[in-house]
């Protein structure tokens, strides 16, 4: 792995947060047209693009995402980590995915895929993207998603749904017996959605809401015309069931925006003898159903993700290879079956 383990050292080394994915979409692309594989930039906007690399009709697609969070922050490397921005999320994944094809193309398998997709750290527009533009010669059946995981295969992650909050009030003189006030209205709504029962799930568990920023109001003597809240639900419930119960918590003087691509909780195959995990984390899955039946796993931990000390260990990209280029052959088999 020595090889794969100086290019992500190289890929870290890109700035890639969200919007600005080109320059690492760029060499991605041309690291994989080094392995003989066709390869197409699959534009969303000007400067963002999906990088879709097969060798025949693919009906295993190896699936990570291009963005990273920020700040973005440069490479380290010791004895037995990889450190930097990107590292488990997803570099780590992409390049353990890489290796995995390149063993697959040694041995004359070319029905694989490798899908990177922009954008998955803010809305999945990449993925999006993908589904709607799925077509021949791809001939995805299943679709292995990587993100970190512990390499442990994943059987279940909970949904998202992601809104603002919006309250309107009437500005006035805080002596005067005027309003309402846009930041009480929005208060009584966070109260009501922080005591909302949110839902049990099987394997997942409780569901649970996060209201991450607040804004509004101009001085504390004002009555306030305006407020803002952003939140994030990790459903476990029915989309519908969920936006009911959000709607219900809004009153009359707040509305909910939200075009998001909102979700439920999904469910993923899990290879036979293996010991899964739930995750309370999304992922591009729910936005690429056209893209066959999903699989969820990687090297690094989730606890290292978004963090300044991201970091993944080489023996989980050495893992992590032979874990896909192993999977890939088995759900290849499975394919021919049916």
């Amino acid at each position: 792995m020595d090889e794969w383990i100086r290019t992500l050292i190289d890929w870290i080394e890109i700035d890639s947060v969200t919007g600005g994915e080109a320059d690492y979409g760029d060499a991605l692309a041309r690291r994989v047209e080094a392995l003989g594989l066709d390869v197409e930039r699959q534009e969303l906007a000007p400067g963002r693009f999906n990088v879709l690399a097969r060798g025949g009709a693919p009906s295993v697609v190896l699936c990570t995402h291009l963005d990273t969070v920020p700040p973005w922050f440069g490479s380290r490397e010791d004895a037995e980590f990889v450190h930097g921005r990107g590292a488990c999320d997803a570099k780590g994944p992409a390049v353990a995915m890489l290796a995995a094809v390149a063993a697959l193309l040694r041995e004359g398998e070319d029905r694989v895929g490798l899908l990177l997709t922009v954008g998955e750290e803010i809305d999945s527009a990449g993925a999006r993207l993908a589904n709607d533009r799925l077509a021949e010669p791809w001939e995805p059946r299943f679709v292995i998603v990587g993100e970190p995981t512990g390499n442990r295969f994943v059987s279940a992650h909970k949904g998202i749904v992601k809104g603002r909050l919006v309250a309107r009030g009437v500005a006035g003189h805080s002596s005067q017996p005027l309003g309402p006030s846009a930041v009480h209205e929005l208060v009584g709504c966070a109260h009501r959605l922080l005591t909302e029962d949110w839902g049990t799930h099987r394997l997942l568990g409780p569901g649970s809401i996060n209201l991450g920023q607040i804004t509004g109001g101009v001085a504390p003597n004002v009555v306030a015309d305006r407020a803002e809240a952003v939140f994030l639900l990790r459903n476990v419930e029915s989309l519908d069931v969920a936006e009911a119960k959000l709607r219900r918590a809004l009153g009359p003087h707040v509305e909910l925006e939200s075009d998001y691509g909102n979700y439920g909780p999904l469910e993923f195959h899990v290879p036979d003898g293996e010991e899964p995990i739930e995750v309370a984390f999304g992922t591009d899955a729910p936005h690429m159903p056209a893209w066959g039946t999903p699989l969820l796993v990687g090297p690094g931990d989730i606890r290292d993700a978004h963090t300044e000390h991201e970091r993944v260990a080489k023996s989980d990209l050495a893992r992590a290879a032979a874990l896909y280029r192993d999977t890939a052959r088995d759900l290849l088999a499975r394919a021919d079956a049916r």
